[in-house]
């Protein structure tokens, strides 16, 4: 069977449909799954009420006494609020957790996707290079992304690893499944909330004399597009290592926003407001996936535009708001 942790979440739910969709059903979904229908999180499990499901903390010792039964792990599953300053929390989530998997990985011969993430990047400063030699001196703005980072710096040190194995870091993700996030949900999805109350949509101003307001940059990625990837390297494992998934061409907040007006059919209203101030001076004005590593491994499939992902995803929200 194939494993997918993090499963009641964004991407991993995402992937499983997909396994789904090309006939995979043997899957085992490890999660804390919601048990409340009122939670926002729960409306990403119903399609999965047919398939076998395993709670996080009792995953381990599980896998242990039966890993001949499984051929393959997705290990999405993470604690991923940024604002999360108890390192605690993300040590036994997203590290301690990530190494026993991995152990159990290596011990028994089971490939491995993991997700690894563009928060490992910090403010840039040495770019956004897929290069395993800069993994150790990244400096990630936060505790979840150092907590990626460690957990990069382990595999790489290991001399002992699975037969297949491949770390993802994922760029600004947006799309179908993500509503659960709340506040951590991509800018797209509360674009689209601000513009259906109000009309109007908020974004920062630019502090920064090198960006005009709204010109700032990410690297926004599809979440269709991410899950294709996944499942090129459950399909085809070329070399092992730490990929960017991200689609190489950055876009400007306010391209974002009129795609998101245009998709609404809504006249385009933008208002820009100052950064915080206590967020400021670790703002990032440009983030931009390098993909080459990911093209040379024979991944080739265009990525979704902003402006063709933005009519998918606004199209889906329309439908369940």
């Amino acid at each position: 069977m194939i494993v997918v942790t993090g499963a009641a979440g964004f991407i991993a739910g995402d992937l499983i449909r997909a396994l789904l969709r090309d006939g995979i059903t043997d899957l085992l979904l490890v999660d804390r799954f919601p048990t409340d229908s009122y939670s926002t999180k729960y409306s990403n499990v119903l399609d999965f009420e047919h398939l076998e499901k395993m709670d996080r903390d009792a995953f381990p010792d599980w896998f242990t006494d039966h890993a001949e039964d499984v051929s393959f792990v997705f290990h999405l599953g993470a604690r991923t609020d940024t604002s999360e300053f108890d390192f605690r929390v993300l040590d036994s989530l997203n590290l301690s957790y990530s190494k026993v998997l991995w152990e159990i990985c290596t011990v028994n011969q089971i490939p491995m996707v993991y997700a690894s993430s563009a928060a490992t990047y910090g403010m840039g400063e040495y770019g956004f290079d897929d290069d395993e030699g800069l993994v150790p001196v990244l400096k990630p703005l936060n505790p979840y992304g150092l907590s990626k980072q460690l957990f990069d710096m382990h595999v790489l040190k290991q001399k002992e690893h699975p037969p297949f194995w491949a770390g993802l870091k994922f760029f600004n993700v947006y799309g179908p499944g993500e509503s659960h996030k709340g506040r951590m949900a991509s800018v797209m999805h509360h674009a689209f909330h601000q513009i259906k109350q109000t009309g109007t949509l908020k974004l920062f101003q630019s502090h920064d004399p090198n960006y005009k307001d709204g010109e700032q940059l990410r690297d926004f990625i599809y979440v269709g597009d991410v899950v294709d990837i996944c499942l090129f390297f459950y399909r085809e494992r070329p070399s092992d290592g730490i990929y960017n998934v991200g689609t190489g061409k950055a876009n400007t907040f306010n391209e974002l926003a009129a795609s998101v007006f245009a998709a609404m059919d809504t006249p385009v209203s933008v208002e820009y407001i100052p950064i915080p101030t206590d967020i400021r001076d670790k703002y990032q004005y440009f983030t931009e996936a390098k993909i080459e590593k990911l093209r040379f491994a024979g991944y080739k499939t265009p990525f979704t535009s902003i402006q063709e992902g933005a009519g998918k995803y606004i199209g889906y929200l329309s439908e369940v708001s």
